[in-house]
């Protein structure tokens, strides 16, 4: 079963998005434009994943749990969790390492997070752009440490990503690989298990993730690296996802999830059952 899925959204809780794009309005707007799987991933906070996890059900959403994580580097990661306990943990060490510098809300922009009504419940005092004192090296492992996996951040984007921090996609316990264009390489697979790469609560269970030919956008990576040279993705998943700041953003690069049926209750989203299928399904490393 293909699942629309979307990896990679904000909402105003973080300070670059839009002040108008609360979880409710997020979720409206995705289930009009046909998802079945999204997360949130605000800037280094999951504090607006509470009312985001209220309202999945209410617009028939699997709801996956998680933050966008700078790294020391300045490279950014997808923290992604099935587990909203999990995630907020995880949200607290992550704040409890943040730059500790006052955000501005006049210069740079609001950090609030909300209820499912909208109502504000309180704004974030540091600024949420600022890394946090956890190299790409440690990340992986540390999320690991809260049943939480790892999916680097627009890999082929000239800014905050491996590539632009490091010049190439590193090895690591990634999931997968998001990509912003069509990547023009993919080399065959690492020599190892999806059980090494990532943890035990993400093993592979025969799903797998593929692209979307959805609102993908068709250009080199030569448009965005002066040496021409194509990004080996060494292997790992490829995914797209939205990066929505803004409500014209939502949906606009999803992917599909594979998901057997029989891996799926028919109780609908947001089921025991479709959690565990989609922990495994994000988990796995394509077939060697």
């Amino acid at each position: 079963m293909a699942l629309l899925t979307d990896l990679h959204n904000h909402s105003c809780l973080s300070p670059c998005g839009s002040l108008e794009l609360s979880p409710h309005r997020l979720l409206a707007l995705a289930a009009g434009r046909g998802l079945r799987v999204m997360a949130l991933t605000d800037h280094n906070s999951s504090l607006n994943c509470r009312a985001f996890a209220k309202l999945c059900p209410r617009f028939g959403i699997i709801p996956v749990f998680g933050m966008e994580a700078t790294t020391s580097e300045e490279i950014h990661a997808l923290c992604l969790f099935t587990d909203l306990d999990a995630c907020l943990a995880f949200g607290e060490y992550a704040y409890s390492i943040l730059t500790p510098f006052p955000n501005d809300p006049d210069k740079v922009g609001d950090q609030v997070y909300v209820d499912e009504e909208d109502n504000i419940e309180g704004e974030v005092e540091y600024y949420l752009l600022n890394p946090l004192a956890l190299s790409i090296e440690e990340i992986g492992a540390k999320v690991a440490e809260y049943s939480g996996i790892v999916i680097p951040a627009h890999v082929d984007r000239p800014a905050f990503s491996m590539s632009s921090q490091l010049g190439v996609v590193t090895d690591g316990p990634w999931a997968a690989l998001e990509c912003v264009r069509i990547p023009p390489v993919a080399r065959e697979p690492l020599n190892k298990s999806a059980e090494s790469a990532v943890p035990s609560a993400f093993a592979s269970c025969g799903a797998q993730m593929r692209l979307s030919s959805t609102d993908l956008i068709p250009i080199g990576l030569n448009q965005c690296f002066p040496s021409g040279s194509p990004l080996d993705t060494l292997g790992y998943s490829l995914i797209t996802s939205s990066d929505a700041h803004y409500m014209e953003h939502v949906a606009r690069r999803p992917f599909e999830l594979d998901v057997s049926a029989e891996e799926l209750q028919p109780n609908g989203p947001g089921t025991e059952a479709d959690l565990r299928a989609l922990r495994m399904a994000l988990g796995r490393r394509p077939a060697g």
